[in-house]
């Protein structure tokens, strides 16, 4: 029988090692979490244009009054379309919801509020996608939920769902809502 060297189990011991620390380096909470480095800190810079005729909005507009939404969206984006009438309802209760256009075609951006209604409080453009950018915007619809202040508390990834806004977008306006109302 040969005899096993101390040395021929050193590689082996080693890969094992480095694949624990990969495994336990990949776990998260939520696999499909999308991590964002601004949650805690003030919006970025507001860098949009007109979108038509529909008001626009900036840095003041999110740096004042209650809790808001900004939602990046496009006529071209499918589940933009899906998260559309939840928007709505979202604006209908009295959440105001600052939109902004992703590299867009602005007759394309207008037809799609027109068909679809028109859920932003105030819209602007992002033609070149420099604002989606310095958001960390992944992809189209993305949604921010920001306090009185102009902080960032939730970024959401993805359409916006009933099931999102009951778990995710509401408890997190309430949250920001309440430490608002405790601070004051």
């Amino acid at each position: 029988m040969a005899k096993i060297s101390p040395a021929m189990l050193v590689p082996p011991v080693l890969f094992l090692g480095f694949a624990v620390l990969m495994l336990e380096g990949l776990k998260l909470e939520d696999p499909n979490a999308l991590p964002s480095v601004l949650e805690g800190k003030a919006a970025p810079h507001v860098e949009v244009s007109a979108l038509g005729d529909l008001p626009t909005f900036s840095d003041e507009t999110l740096s004042s009054g209650g809790v808001k939404l900004v939602n990046f969206w496009a006529s071209w984006c499918a589940p933009c379309r899906v998260e559309h009438p939840h928007l709505e309802a979202l604006a209908e209760a009295g959440i105001p919801i600052y939109g902004v256009n992703y590299k867009d075609k602005a007759p394309n951006a207008l037809k799609f509020l027109a068909d679809l209604g028109n859920p932003y409080k105030a819209v602007g453009a992002d033609e070149a996608g420099r604002m989606a950018l310095n958001w960390g915007v992944y992809g189209v619809p993305e949604t921010y939920v920001i306090n009185s202040d102009g902080v960032i508390v939730l970024r959401f990834a993805g359409p916006i769902t009933k099931r999102a806004i009951e778990t995710e977008i509401l408890p997190a306006i309430e949250a920001a809502t309440t430490a608002t109302d405790a601070r004051d």
